[in-house]
């Protein structure tokens, strides 16, 4: 999500407690070597792997890991590490997805020894951009040597946590992060209400589309949305835009590279799309006013017949009575047959933070919830894992849709970057005016115009 989750999201906001900055002074283990020696000086033969031998350990994670399903994960992958390694304690601070993105720069900018060592930051140039370029997170090159990560990851996953040292560039250059999870924006239909208006699962976009006539007609609402936190319309967006720019163009403009133009007719077009959608009364009547988890529990017992929406909803959907009745497709293409075109890519990656004065510990921790065994907890606990996808898949339900939706985007479609990475002020401007174009205060010109402004002065300053 980033923001989303990210995302996931995607999208706060808690208080600053002094208590929850508190990280361990325990010194260097005997026979480690200065752990506290920042990793760019050092080589990955300089790197001590075996968390065994650092001593005694204290780690403050900060993670988003806080959902039901996520945190079984987390919680489970924390007890299986301090069990191999007692040596090693991990203290959690787990927040909201959207809590954790307003502490965490409050956090990195404090004193250096009161930050967290550990931190799920989303990946974007708001958070994990910034902070690389205040030099708050360290690389993680030399460990990806040592452990091995830049073999077990595809680059297209790692690009997402990449940068250059100065921040300025995105996509390429060091690594700062590593996730647990993959990350797909599709859309959750329910099966009964789309059969009751003669409808079936679409295999175009123009199809799509028409289904949305055919339910609102028909009596039911056809989108569940709950952008009350705005973020969540940045999620329909993307699959809107998906059906009518190129994938290359959506990239760059993602990632904030320079070159792009919001005010592209393509993507003027996705935001009338979006905009008819809303004066045709194709969602709820509370959409702007309510937040994304109640409207997501909504839909799970049966109000409106789809929700575009991240994969991490699954566990909503599959905790309800009639979870057999739901199922997810990844948004159709505008010839059938073609690859799709949506908005994905992975969960928040753990950095490890130039605070940290244990760095090679925190990361023995992230290799450990990065491996094999990890991703088949993160999938027996109900999260789809960025690695070993389609081994883990499970058997039916939601889960199988999504996880086979993400194969598909990912080997014969365009999974698209989120588009609040763009800039560091472009989930606010992305949010902010998404919701002037639902209420009908901006038309499609003047939203992509204030998109373009951000972009354009960021690309400008940024070369």
């Amino acid at each position: 999500m980033n923001t989303t989750r990210t995302r996931r999201l995607r999208a706060a906001a808690l208080v600053l407690a002094a208590a929850g900055l508190t990280v361990s002074t325990a010194g260097c283990a005997p026979g480690s070597g200065d752990d506290s020696a920042a990793p760019s000086s050092k080589d990955a033969s300089a790197v001590q792997t075996d968390a065994a031998k650092m001593g005694d350990v204290t780690l403050n994670l900060w993670d988003q890991e806080s959902r039901g399903a996520q945190n079984a994960q987390m919680t489970e992958l924390v007890k299986r590490f301090e069990a191999k390694y007692p040596n090693i304690t991990i203290k959690r601070n787990s927040q909201s997805f959207d809590d954790l993105n307003k502490t965490l720069p409050l956090a990195l900018s404090g004193s250096k020894d009161k930050v967290p060592d550990i931190v799920e930051a989303n990946n974007g140039r708001n958070l994990l951009g910034t902070f690389v370029q205040g030099n708050q997170v360290i690389s993680l090159d030399p460990y990806a040597e040592a452990y091995g990560w830049k073999d077990r990851y595809p680059e297209s996953v790692l690009s997402l946590s990449s940068y250059s040292p100065d921040g300025k560039t995105f996509g390429s250059g060091s690594l700062y992060g590593l996730p647990q999870g993959g990350e797909i924006v599709g859309v959750y239909y329910n099966k009964k209400l789309l059969s009751s208006a003669g409808l079936k699962v679409p295999t175009t976009w123009a199809e799509f589309t028409d289904s949305l006539k055919t339910l609102k007609a028909d009596g039911t609402t056809p989108i569940m949305l709950g952008d009350a936190e705005k973020w969540p319309a940045i999620h329909v967006f993307g699959p809107v835009q998906g059906a009518h720019t190129p994938a290359e163009q959506i990239t760059d403009l993602a990632l904030g590279n320079a070159g792009g133009d919001w005010g592209s007719d393509t993507n003027v077009a996705a935001a009338t799309e979006l905009s008819d959608w809303a004066k045709d009364g194709y969602f709820n009547k509370d959409m702007l006013g309510t937040k994304d988890q109640p409207i997501a529990e909504r839909f799970a017992k049966g109000e409106g017949a789809y929700m575009i929406a991240g994969s991490w909803n699954n566990e909503i959907i599959e905790a309800s009575k009639n979870a057999s009745d739901f199922g997810f497709f990844a948004p159709p293409p505008a010839t059938a047959g073609e690859g799709a075109s949506t908005t994905g890519g992975t969960s928040l990656p753990f950095s490890i933070t130039s605070g940290s004065q244990h760095p090679d510990a925190a990361a023995a921790f992230i290799d450990f919830i990065t491996s094999d065994e990890a991703m088949k907890v993160y999938a027996d606990k109900g999260n789809m894992p960025v690695l070993n996808t389609a081994k883990l898949a499970p058997a039916s339900g939601v889960g199988k849709d999504t996880y086979e939706a993400y194969s598909a985007v990912t080997t014969k479609g365009h999974l698209l970057p989120y588009l609040d990475y763009a800039t560091p002020t472009f989930s606010d401007t992305l949010g902010d005016a998404l919701q002037g174009l639902l209420q009908g205060k901006s038309s499609p010109t003047d939203f992509t115009k204030k998109l373009q402004d951000d972009y354009g002065k960021f690309t400008a300053s940024n070369g």
